[in-house]
């Protein structure tokens, strides 16, 4: 049985869009146990669900709240949710509450792996081949060389064993693709990569990353998280566009039609609720971050990603593998 703790306070649409994706995971998981955690007036008619244990936290971290002050709220279902994680009463921690908060209250209660200094949010983003790894996609904004070389190393590993994708290539995004290119951050990580096991392929420019030629793209968090956002932007946005274009002419609405199959498959690939939530790589428990305003298909979906965090025993081979590069680098 899969114990996952769900944060159902956390959300733009939370509870009920949390409640009802937890519905959804319950029928389409029969192997999964939820804890659900929350206000108790919110939580009253799950009493009786079976595979469903109830948590009461009064507290709500709001979604504009900074990590500091959310650090204060202890009765909180962010922290009520990473204590139940913590005390092993379950496996994963799901939720699409305050991002900051969550990884600000992962720290402070799991900890970090031996020898990371700073976790990092892993994001799939589809391409025209297989999806990539974002990595770091706004845990952190002010990162050092070996912080990113280490993002990569998480990345690297995390679509190794959970994606199947056999020695993925990393590279750094960049403002260009030649060697010496970047900010002096840039260029001392390159340097990191270039002397690695991994397997590091350079440099990459922003407009290439989505042919799919990479498989890990490593990045401060900063310029992580506006990447991802205006990559999800534009899907929404160029699907927009594509109704408002359709609408102006008879013909271009029968060649929609037509083309319904492929439309269908291009909401899906593009549509980031396929992929529910966002590792945080580093701290020692399976923390996953759902979107702000995920809808239960993403609620239902980021639960699936943790249950294949607990399958994969993730966390585990994450430490063995940054131990191993600790010490070659104080070989060095």
């Amino acid at each position: 049985m899969y114990k996952v703790v769900l944060d159902v306070m956390g959300g733009d649409l939370a509870p009920s869009s949390t409640l009802q994706g937890a519905e959804l995971a319950l029928q389409s998981f029969p192997e999964l146990h939820l804890y659900l955690v929350g206000k108790e007036s919110v939580l009253k008619d799950w009493k009786r669900k079976e595979r469903v244990s109830l948590c009461y936290a009064e507290e709500v971290v709001k979604m504009e709240e900074t990590p500091k002050n959310a650090l204060k709220k202890k009765n909180s279902s962010i922290f009520k949710g990473l204590e139940l994680l913590k005390n092993g009463k379950a496996q994963a921690f799901v939720s699409a509450g305050n991002s900051g908060a969550i990884v600000a209250g992962a720290i402070f209660t799991l900890g970090r792996l031996e020898g990371v200094r700073r976790p990092a949010i892993a994001t799939l983003i589809p391409t025209l081949k297989e999806p990539f790894v974002l990595i770091d996609a706004g845990a952190n904004v002010d990162s050092k060389p070996f912080d990113l070389f280490q993002f990569g190393l998480m990345g690297s590993i995390f679509l190794e064993k959970v994606w199947k994708r056999k020695n993925p290539k990393i590279a750094l995004l960049s403002i260009g693709e030649e060697t010496g290119k970047g900010n002096t951050l840039v260029k001392k990580t390159h340097q990191l990569f270039t002397n690695s096991q991994l397997n590091y392929v350079g440099n990459i420019e922003s407009k290439d990353i989505f042919w799919g030629d990479v498989d890990v793209v490593v990045c401060d968090g900063f310029i992580g998280n506006i990447c991802l956002k205006l990559s999800e932007g534009l899907a929404e946005v160029i699907l927009e566009m594509l109704k408002n274009e359709v609408k102006n002419s008879f013909i271009y609405l029968l060649g929609m039609r037509l083309a319904k199959g492929a439309i269908k498959n291009f909401r899906k690939k593009a549509d980031w609720r396929e992929y529910g939530g966002a590792p945080l790589l580093g701290v020692k428990g399976n923390v996953i971050i759902a979107h702000g305003r995920s809808d239960p298909k993403a609620i239902k979906n980021a639960i699936k990603v943790a249950i294949n965090f607990i399958k994969f025993n993730l966390i585990e081979q994450l430490e063995t593998a940054i131990t191993k590069t600790l010490e070659v680098e104080e070989k060095k």
